[in-house]
């Protein structure tokens, strides 16, 4: 049997009351009113209703309080604003203060039950969005922990045998079987690095990133990536020529994620770049904004592919072509860049390379 929506309507004119009781007579709903907003504010926590209709003018608590009243109790109840002092002015504070629509008085039986159903209708998707964020975490926490202890620890106890056994019969196994163990090992190793790929886009945990912050220079975080990856760059003799601005202003943000960003991006711009070729990494002040832009000249990015490479587990055809990879990287970047409250963009045109900005907002004084 279906749930009746519930919906309160607190006005301070009785013929108000009962011209919307009157007009919703016979709907699948059920009605509760109060003539202040007391009385209504009261019936909010008892009657947890659907939606709230709320006159602003009305004696003692006024409308705009008891808006904010109810977004404090529970900010997924939809509440409509009725008022014969209908201005801008006030339908833009009414917003504010969480008003999800405005009637004005007089208003017709038609508008009321349209605007009565379209309220019920957002507060079904306000739940149902909640109902499906809940599920979407429960199943990341269960696929979690199903990667972590179904798969990456029975690999690993099998990569630390094979190291056992291969230590053990080192002085007997010929150059064929220590070719054999050799792509074993290759392939456990892949294995591994691939469920931590997973783990990593699955466990990155924004809020908690945030808690980390501290104001640190942009250089730090560019520094530490070219460190891991000068070797790279070496064995394809890659230049890397970088520009930061003189007296950067600092930033608010966690150093080792950002480094894990700029490791991402560098390492693709060597990767699909031919050797002896040059990628150029500039760091300046746009206003309030520190951009940096990392562009290379290597194999590019077809239109196609390009609204699609911060997915996870998403690689371009000409990346499957040319390196190896899990697609994981740039989708744990954006992740990283977004929990700064920046942006990451991507330009790029197929066999002229590619350019990856990054925008991150500066503290104010």
């Amino acid at each position: 049997m279906e749930t009746k929506s519930k919906i309160l309507i607190i006005d301070d004119e009785e013929v108000v009351l009962d011209s919307c009781a009157q007009i919703l007579k016979g709907s699948n709903y059920q009605l509760s009113t109060a003539t202040n907003g007391t009385t209504g504010l009261a019936l909010v926590q008892e009657y947890r209703p659907d939606l709230v209709f709320v006159d602003l003018k009305m004696p003692g608590i006024s409308g705009f309080d008891v808006l904010e009243k109810i977004h404090e109790l529970d900010s997924t109840i939809v509440a409509v604003v009725i008022t014969g002092f209908a201005t801008v002015s006030s339908a833009v504070d009414a917003m504010k203060k969480g008003a999800y629509d405005f009637l004005p008085k007089p208003f017709t039986p038609d508008e009321f039950r349209i605007i009565t159903r379209r309220g019920i209708e957002r507060r079904k998707l306000v739940l149902e969005t909640i109902a499906l964020r809940r599920e979407k975490e429960m199943l990341r926490e269960q696929f979690a922990s199903i990667v972590s202890h179904e798969l990456k620890a029975p690999l690993s106890s099998v990569q630390q045998n094979i190291f056992a056994i291969e230590f053990e019969l080192s002085n007997i196994l010929n150059t064929e079987q220590k070719e054999k163990i050799e792509r074993i090992k290759t392939r456990i190793d892949e294995l591994l690095k691939l469920i931590n790929s997973w783990l990593r886009v699955i466990s990155t945990d924004i809020n908690k990133l945030k808690d980390g912050f501290t104001q640190i220079s942009i250089s730090v975080p560019v520094s530490n990536a070219l460190e891991s990856l000068s070797a790279l760059a070496e064995r394809k003799n890659i230049e890397i020529d970088t520009h930061l601005s003189e007296n950067l202003r600092p930033i608010q943000g966690d150093g080792v994620s950002l480094s894990e960003v700029f490791v991402n991006i560098i390492s693709n711009s060597i990767k699909y770049s031919p050797n002896g070729t040059r990628i150029l990494i500039n760091a300046k002040e746009d206003g309030s904004n520190l951009t940096v832009s990392i562009k290379d000249s290597g194999i590019g990015i077809s239109s196609e592919d390009l609204p699609h490479i911060f997915e996870g587990f998403f690689r371009t055809k000409s990346s499957i072509e040319t390196a190896t990879g899990h697609g994981i990287g740039l989708a744990v970047a954006r992740q990283i860049i977004d929990a700064h409250n920046g942006s990451i963009s991507v330009e790029s045109e197929v066999g002229k390379g590619t350019t990856f900005t990054i925008i991150l907002p500066i503290p104010g004084p």
